[in-house]
Order: structure tokens, then sequence, then C-alpha cells
């Protein structure tokens, strides 16, 4: 009886410590690669703007695909014992909050919205 018992406590506590394996990175702890500034360098203030507003949308929707991918990593978890991971969506909103970055410096260095 008492091995039936110690199992299933083992059973219980790898299930628990088995969620926390694998599990993919919050949106908000992923942050932006190394871009460099001489992409952009080029551009103008009005270029630079569309190229900002078209990564932010970019960026909003890197991060519901990582939101989505942590919810199903946490039914995965639950299920079999490890999540998902990170995934493309966490390499790819690493690269674009990067850019937006360097954009943002190439902006200040052009002295754009003054």
């Amino acid at each position: 009886m008492r091995v039936i018992r110690n199992s299933f406590i083992a059973i219980i506590l790898f299930f628990i410590v088995g969620c926390a394996f694998n599990m993919p990175t919050p949106p908000s702890q992923i942050v932006g690669s190394y871009t460099s500034g001489l992409n952009y360098q080029e551009y103008s203030c009005p270029d630079l703007a569309k190229e900002l507003n078209a990564l932010a949308r970019r960026e909003s929707q890197l991060v519901i695909a990582q939101e989505q991918r942590i919810k199903t990593s946490k039914v995965q978890a639950f299920w079999m014992g490890y999540g998902e991971g990170d995934g493309i969506e966490a390499s790819e909103l690493s690269v674009v909050r990067g850019e937006k970055e360097a954009i943002l410096k190439a902006m200040s260095s052009n002295d754009c919205g003054k």
C-alpha cells in the first residue's frame, strides 16, 4: 500500500514540476536583438515612420502569436508534463524589436519629429 501511495505522489510531483519545463518565454521578456543603424541611415523621416509603423503592426501580431503559444503550451504541459518551448515567433519578435530600436535611433539622429 505504501509503495502505491509513494508512486502516486511521485507521479503527481513529476507532472507539477514538468509543467515548468520548456515553457515559452512571455512576450514582455523577449528583448530586441542587435540591428545595425546603418541599415536605416539613408531613409528619410517619412520612410522611417512608415517602416516603424509596419514593424509595430508586426510586433503586435507576434505578441499575440507568442501568447497563443503560451496557452497551448500550458495545455500540453498539463497533459504531457512539458511545454512547447519558444518557436519562430519568439525569434522573429526579437528581430522586430531590434529593428524598431535601430529605426528609433535613426529617427533621433536625423532629427525626425521636430
